[in-house]
């Protein structure tokens, strides 16, 4: 008798929400405990376009009991969806990461008990990934979830309850500063060497990416640098005609911060102004209202399209180790 085809289904996890009738994340649990990576992957090459579609619509797709269980296997996982791989060494971002793999790394290195707030990847970057992949090697012993949160429902909500802060955002544009030290620094979550994030051996080298990318910067007496973006969105039109609220003001303003980081000074309107305190923090708690909590199992894979959805770290005890593979390389004046 020949063995039945492979067949995952569509489930339901506790808090799971409904936004505009549909589920957030969407779910795939895998009910065969004998399967295969190999069906798996020819599960998902088969399907891949459905599952990217989804992405987009439901924010995040969520896949549960899959037998995936290394870091190879979650490469071969992620290659099935046969998207570009966008290496990490190749990004601006500002996190110390580890590669496992070339598609495959540690989500950030940052201590246990560091909050890592919303945001979207990269949004802080001329170059930001459209889609993410979040993996669970081990999950903590307690705490350690993945916020995961609507920016389109966010920026709906803004629109409503603080609209002039909400417009200032999209007809202004932000602009983030940070400061890179010189030696990589693992026991911060913006601890990236500004050799490591301009791939730069000199000052010189790392003043000519700065000046190709319109950043202006300021040389530390320790050796640290001081950066600036030029004036990055806000708000980003999505292909359904909505619009999401793409950026990293959350992070920025309340969790830039390290021995050489003061989230004050992180962040700005693109013309120079600050932001109002109090009013982030409102669309901050608004937000947080907002969340999915992505509680981890050893397996665990979360396919996140970046131009929706926000996602944060919370703190946890013991030992927790979430992977993440960036995909689609984009820029903020492409499609």
């Amino acid at each position: 008798m020949s063995q039945p085809a492979f067949q995952p289904a569509q489930v339901s996890v506790p808090h799971q929400q409904d936004i505009h009738g549909q589920p957030f994340p969407l779910v795939w649990s895998c009910p065969d405990t004998d399967a295969r990576l190999d069906d798996v992957v020819g599960w998902v090459e088969q399907h891949r376009d459905d599952f990217i579609q989804a992405a987009s619509d439901h924010g995040a797709v969520l896949f549960r009991g899959f037998p995936v269980d290394t870091p190879e296997d979650l490469d071969r996982f992620i290659t099935a969806f046969g998207l570009e791989n966008f290496p990490y060494d190749q990004s601006l971002s500002n996190a110390v990461r580890v590669n496992f793999t070339p598609r495959v790394f540690s989500a950030n290195e940052a201590p246990a008990q560091v909050n890592i707030f919303l945001h979207h990847e990269m949004a802080q970057t001329p170059i930001f990934p459209a889609k993410l992949f979040f993996y669970c090697l081990i999950p903590a012993e307690s705490g350690g979830a993945t916020p995961l949160c609507r920016s389109d429902v966010l920026f709906e909500q803004m629109l409503e309850r603080c609209p002039e802060f909400a417009n200032d955002c999209e007809r202004l544009g932000l602009r983030y500063s940070n400061v890179m030290p010189s030696e990589n620094d693992a026991a911060s979550g913006l601890g990236r060497s500004w050799q490591s994030t301009f791939r730069a051996s000199s000052r010189d080298e790392a003043e000519q990416k700065m000046r190709d990318l319109n950043y202006s910067w300021e040389w530390l007496p320790d050796g640290c640098l001081r950066a600036t973006t030029p004036v990055l969105p806000a708000v980003r039109q999505l292909s359904n005609g909505r619009k999401s609220f793409f950026n990293q003001l959350i992070a920025a303003f309340q969790g830039w911060k390290d021995s050489r980081n003061d989230p004050s000074k992180s962040i700005t309107f693109g013309d120079g102004t600050p932001l109002d305190r109090e009013t982030v923090l409102k669309v901050a708690e608004m937000a947080e209202q907002l969340t999915f909590d992505q509680a981890w199992q050893h397996g665990d894979v979360v396919l996140v399209d970046n131009l929706v959805t926000m996602h944060a770290r919370r703190s946890f005890e013991g030992t927790r180790k979430v992977l993440a593979s960036l995909a689609e390389p984009m820029s903020h004046s492409g499609p």
